[in-house]
């Protein structure tokens, strides 16, 4: 008789991610530590003053149909959005770089979509189908929304500023409509 194992094989537990998000440190002492547990806080030295990484060139590499992709303009704006909340040093640069490059992505797959349309042609039947780039652009939109979640959840823990105002993330539709002159 086989012993029972801890491997479910993907059949019940904990699932990765699941469950209410935790509130950060600030949240607590600010609603005076319901919980009531001794909370640790992290002495994390003042990073002010940083200067902004370099980005990658692959954020500003040419694209196949000779345009330049737009990854490296979506870096700097969270960059400098992140310094002037006083949260750039708590973020790193390959997490801004993966956000960067996803939203240039999914902005180079809206613009595809816009130009081909919603339907192509099946290689093999010639029916209609939807377009690739439909997928691939959500596919693109869901890493770029984990991405910007992760980034927040860094700057709810660590800000003693208001951040509530306007953010790179909600100046999308203005990149999307650049390169067409709107």
């Amino acid at each position: 008789m086989p012993t029972k194992s801890n491997n479910t094989g993907g059949r019940g537990g904990k699932r990765p991610g699941a469950g209410r998000k935790p509130k950060s440190n600030l949240e607590k002492v600010q609603n005076g530590n319901p919980g009531g547990r001794k909370l640790t806080m992290l002495d994390i030295p003042d990073v002010e003053g940083i200067q902004m990484p370099k980005p990658n060139e692959l954020l500003s590499a040419k694209q196949r149909d000779g345009t330049e992709l737009r990854a490296k303009q979506i870096y700097e704006d969270t960059w400098n959005w992140l310094n002037s909340i006083g949260c750039a040093g708590y973020v790193s640069p390959q997490t801004i770089e993966r956000y960067a490059m996803c939203v240039a992505r999914w902005l180079q797959c809206e613009e595809m979509t816009n130009e081909l349309g919603f339907l192509s042609k099946h290689p093999t039947t010639g029916k209609p189908v939807t377009s690739p780039f439909i997928n691939i652009g959500i596919n693109y939109m869901n890493q770029a929304s984990r991405q910007w979640d992760n980034i927040m959840q860094i700057v709810k823990e660590n800000c003693s500023v208001d951040f509530s105002g306007t953010n790179p993330n909600d100046d999308l539709e203005r990149l999307l409509h650049q390169r067409k002159g709107f």
